[in-house]
């Protein structure tokens, strides 16, 4: 983990939290915009092998997870690795306002966009938002996340909604790119009371357990 070329807003202190939550996602996500197709594909298989080999994972009989978009680390190749040794896959459906639901994954082919600007999900039913308790691992999107297992989302609050359903033995795994790895202890990311800290750090290349995870007792 390196903090080169890391961005990370000047004057911290002058700002709000969610003015450096802002800045922060929009340097990440124009540094995500830069990653060739062929960088992309190469990261998700990496995704698919470190996440599909978390022994959380691998024990679970039920995964909550999602389905990227192109700018994020790409989760198909997991998700069809999953269904292929029998794990069942929850995936987020977005209603009206954002409301919550979910419905299994079956196959990529499967998965339909529903809504303009919203990401592909399953066109079968759905099973309500408190199918999350049934999962026994949560792999959760991030913009970045440090250390301590603070967690920069999308803006939109939606998982730490979510996460409020979710057995809180329920280890959560966020998947990110190497360098949106940040040390807590130099360039921690902003958190709020409401925001929900994950256990686990996965990048293409492996994986680690954030400092003081209640849940790393679980494994």
């Amino acid at each position: 983990m390196s903090s080169a070329g890391q961005p990370y807003p000047d004057r911290m202190a002058r700002l709000s939290t969610s003015e450096v939550k802002e800045q922060l996602r929009r340097a990440i996500r124009a540094e995500r915009e830069r990653l060739t197709p062929r960088a992309r594909a190469r990261a998700a298989d990496g995704f698919a092998h470190v996440v599909g080999d978390l022994p959380q994972v691998r024990a679970a009989s039920v995964v909550a997870a999602y389905v990227s978009r192109p700018s994020e680390p790409g989760t198909v190749p997991l998700l069809e690795r999953l269904a292929r040794r029998g794990t069942k896959v929850l995936l987020p459906v977005l209603g009206t306002g954002l409301q919550r639901d979910w419905a299994w994954f079956t196959t990529a082919e499967d998965l339909r966009v529903r809504a303009p600007g919203r990401p592909p999900e399953p066109s079968g039913p759905t099973v309500g938002a408190d199918a999350v308790a049934q999962a026994e691992a949560v792999i959760a999107p991030a913009l970045a996340v440090d250390t301590s297992g603070a967690r920069l989302g999308q803006g939109g609050g939606w998982y730490d909604r979510v996460l409020a359903h979710a057995s809180p033995r329920t280890p959560v795994v966020a998947m990110v790119f190497a360098e949106e790895v940040y040390d807590a202890a130099v360039r921690p990311l902003p958190h709020e009371p409401h925001d929900h800290r994950v256990d686990i750090i996965a990048t293409p290349a492996g994986w680690q357990w954030v400092e003081g995870s209640p849940r790393r007792g679980d494994a």
